[in-house]
Protein backbone atom coordinates (compact mmCIF):
# COMPACT_ATOMS: atom_id res chain seq x y z
CA UNK A 1 0.00 0.00 0.00
CA UNK A 2 2.77 2.53 0.76
CA UNK A 3 4.29 1.77 -2.64
CA UNK A 4 0.98 2.60 -4.29
CA UNK A 5 0.80 5.91 -2.43
CA UNK A 6 4.35 6.78 -3.47
CA UNK A 7 3.43 5.97 -7.05
CA UNK A 8 0.27 8.10 -6.93
CA UNK A 9 1.63 11.16 -5.18
CA UNK A 10 5.20 11.34 -6.46
CA UNK A 11 5.73 9.37 -9.66
CA UNK A 12 2.46 10.27 -11.44
CA UNK A 13 2.80 14.08 -11.04
CA UNK A 14 6.42 13.91 -12.22
CA UNK A 15 5.37 11.86 -15.25
CA UNK A 16 2.53 14.35 -15.96
CA UNK A 17 4.94 17.29 -15.85
CA UNK A 18 7.40 15.47 -18.10
CA UNK A 19 4.72 14.76 -20.72
CA UNK A 20 3.40 18.35 -20.55
CA UNK A 21 6.92 19.71 -21.05
CA UNK A 22 7.62 17.38 -23.97
CA UNK A 23 4.29 18.22 -25.66
CA UNK A 24 5.01 21.90 -25.04
CA UNK A 25 8.39 21.55 -26.75
CA UNK A 26 6.79 19.85 -29.76
CA UNK A 27 3.78 22.10 -30.37
CA UNK A 28 4.46 25.16 -28.23
CA UNK A 29 3.30 26.50 -24.90
CA UNK A 30 0.04 28.17 -26.00
CA UNK A 31 -1.31 25.16 -27.96
CA UNK A 32 -0.40 22.88 -25.03
CA UNK A 33 -2.27 25.09 -22.57
CA UNK A 34 -5.25 25.28 -24.93
CA UNK A 35 -5.34 21.48 -25.23
CA UNK A 36 -5.23 21.13 -21.43
CA UNK A 37 -8.02 23.71 -21.06
CA UNK A 38 -10.06 21.94 -23.75
CA UNK A 39 -9.58 18.61 -21.95
CA UNK A 40 -10.88 20.13 -18.74
CA UNK A 41 -13.94 21.57 -20.51
CA UNK A 42 -14.58 18.29 -22.31
CA UNK A 43 -14.24 16.47 -19.00
CA UNK A 44 -16.77 18.67 -17.27
CA UNK A 45 -19.27 18.23 -20.13
CA UNK A 46 -18.81 14.45 -20.24
CA UNK A 47 -19.00 14.26 -16.47
CA UNK A 48 -22.31 16.10 -16.44
CA UNK A 49 -23.81 14.09 -19.32
CA UNK A 50 -22.66 10.66 -18.14
CA UNK A 51 -23.42 11.49 -14.52
CA UNK A 52 -27.02 12.37 -15.35
CA UNK A 53 -27.42 9.18 -17.37
CA UNK A 54 -26.03 7.10 -14.50
CA UNK A 55 -28.35 8.88 -12.06
CA UNK A 56 -31.36 8.10 -14.30
CA UNK A 57 -30.33 4.43 -14.49
CA UNK A 58 -29.89 4.35 -10.71
CA UNK A 59 -33.38 5.76 -10.12
CA UNK A 60 -34.83 3.34 -12.66
CA UNK A 61 -33.19 0.40 -10.87
CA UNK A 62 -34.60 1.59 -7.56
CA UNK A 63 -38.07 2.00 -9.10
CA UNK A 64 -37.83 -1.57 -10.44
CA UNK A 65 -36.82 -2.72 -6.94
CA UNK A 66 -33.56 -4.27 -8.04
CA UNK A 67 -30.10 -3.80 -6.58
CA UNK A 68 -28.34 -0.92 -8.41
CA UNK A 69 -24.83 -2.37 -8.23
CA UNK A 70 -23.94 -1.65 -11.86
CA UNK A 71 -25.32 1.87 -11.60
CA UNK A 72 -23.37 2.61 -8.42
CA UNK A 73 -20.17 1.30 -10.01
CA UNK A 74 -20.82 3.45 -13.09
CA UNK A 75 -21.39 6.50 -10.90
CA UNK A 76 -18.12 5.91 -9.08
CA UNK A 77 -16.16 5.37 -12.30
CA UNK A 78 -17.73 8.47 -13.88
CA UNK A 79 -16.77 10.56 -10.86
CA UNK A 80 -13.20 9.30 -10.94
CA UNK A 81 -13.00 9.81 -14.73
CA UNK A 82 -14.35 13.36 -14.50
CA UNK A 83 -11.89 14.19 -11.74
CA UNK A 84 -9.02 12.83 -13.81
CA UNK A 85 -10.09 14.90 -16.83
CA UNK A 86 -10.34 18.05 -14.74
CA UNK A 87 -6.84 17.46 -13.39
CA UNK A 88 -4.24 19.05 -15.69
CA UNK A 89 -2.12 16.47 -17.47
CA UNK A 90 -2.25 14.23 -20.50
CA UNK A 91 -1.79 10.90 -18.73
CA UNK A 92 -4.68 11.53 -16.34
CA UNK A 93 -6.79 12.74 -19.30
CA UNK A 94 -6.33 9.42 -21.08
CA UNK A 95 -7.44 7.44 -18.02
CA UNK A 96 -10.29 9.89 -17.42
CA UNK A 97 -11.59 9.41 -20.96
CA UNK A 98 -11.37 5.65 -20.58
CA UNK A 99 -13.61 5.88 -17.50
CA UNK A 100 -16.09 8.33 -19.06
CA UNK A 101 -16.74 6.63 -22.40
CA UNK A 102 -19.44 3.95 -21.86
CA UNK A 103 -17.89 1.03 -23.83
CA UNK A 104 -14.48 1.35 -22.16
CA UNK A 105 -16.13 2.04 -18.78
CA UNK A 106 -17.96 -1.29 -19.15
CA UNK A 107 -14.62 -3.04 -19.68
CA UNK A 108 -13.13 -1.35 -16.60
CA UNK A 109 -16.25 -2.19 -14.57
CA UNK A 110 -15.96 -5.84 -15.62
CA UNK A 111 -12.25 -5.95 -14.73
CA UNK A 112 -12.99 -4.29 -11.40
CA UNK A 113 -15.70 -6.86 -10.69
CA UNK A 114 -13.34 -9.72 -11.49
CA UNK A 115 -10.71 -8.20 -9.21
CA UNK A 116 -12.94 -7.29 -6.29
CA UNK A 117 -15.72 -9.84 -6.69
CA UNK A 118 -13.50 -12.71 -5.66
CA UNK A 119 -12.82 -11.07 -2.31
CA UNK A 120 -16.46 -11.00 -1.21
CA UNK A 121 -18.96 -13.76 -0.66
CA UNK A 122 -22.62 -13.12 -0.05
CA UNK A 123 -24.14 -15.52 2.43
CA UNK A 124 -27.88 -15.55 3.01
CA UNK A 125 -30.34 -17.79 4.72
CA UNK A 126 -29.69 -20.22 7.57
CA UNK A 127 -25.99 -20.55 6.76
CA UNK A 128 -25.56 -16.86 7.53
CA UNK A 129 -27.14 -17.37 10.94
CA UNK A 130 -24.71 -20.10 11.96
CA UNK A 131 -27.01 -23.03 11.23
CA UNK A 132 -26.23 -25.86 8.88
CA UNK A 133 -27.89 -29.02 7.61
CA UNK A 134 -26.14 -31.02 10.31
CA UNK A 135 -27.97 -29.07 13.04
CA UNK A 136 -31.62 -29.22 13.86
CA UNK A 137 -32.62 -25.69 12.98
CA UNK A 138 -36.28 -24.96 12.30
CA UNK A 139 -37.14 -26.04 8.78
CA UNK A 140 -34.00 -28.16 8.20
CA UNK A 141 -36.05 -30.89 6.60
CA UNK A 142 -37.15 -28.54 3.81
CA UNK A 143 -33.82 -26.78 3.24
CA UNK A 144 -33.42 -25.48 -0.27
CA UNK A 145 -37.07 -24.57 -0.71
CA UNK A 146 -38.31 -21.09 -1.46
CA UNK A 147 -39.37 -20.58 2.17
CA UNK A 148 -36.07 -21.21 3.98
CA UNK A 149 -36.62 -18.01 5.88
CA UNK A 150 -39.92 -19.16 7.47
CA UNK A 151 -39.61 -19.67 11.22
CA UNK A 152 -42.50 -20.65 13.45
CA UNK A 153 -42.87 -18.87 16.75
CA UNK A 154 -45.16 -16.93 18.98
CA UNK A 155 -45.38 -13.35 20.14
CA UNK A 156 -46.89 -11.65 23.13
CA UNK A 157 -47.70 -7.97 23.40
CA UNK A 158 -46.01 -6.36 26.38
CA UNK A 159 -47.13 -2.95 27.61
CA UNK A 160 -44.35 -0.36 27.69
CA UNK A 161 -42.80 0.39 31.03
CA UNK A 162 -43.11 3.98 32.07
CA UNK A 163 -40.55 5.33 34.54
CA UNK A 164 -41.82 7.19 37.56
CA UNK A 165 -41.68 10.94 36.96
CA UNK A 166 -40.06 12.83 39.78
CA UNK A 167 -40.68 16.44 40.54
CA UNK A 168 -37.88 18.80 39.51
CA UNK A 169 -36.32 20.05 42.79
CA UNK A 170 -35.13 23.27 41.18
CA UNK A 171 -37.28 26.36 41.41
CA UNK A 172 -38.95 27.51 38.18
CA UNK A 173 -37.20 30.11 36.06
CA UNK A 174 -38.51 33.69 36.30
CA UNK A 175 -40.40 34.98 33.22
Amino acid sequence: MPLLLILLFIVVPIAELYVIIKVGELIGVIPTLLILLGDALLGSLLLRQQGRAAWRRFNQAMAERRFPGREVADGLLITIGGTLLLTPGFISDIFGLILLIPPTRALVRRALWLLVGRRFRVVTGPAAWGYGRERNWPGAERAGTANDWDVEGSAQEVPPQRPEVEEDPRPPLPP
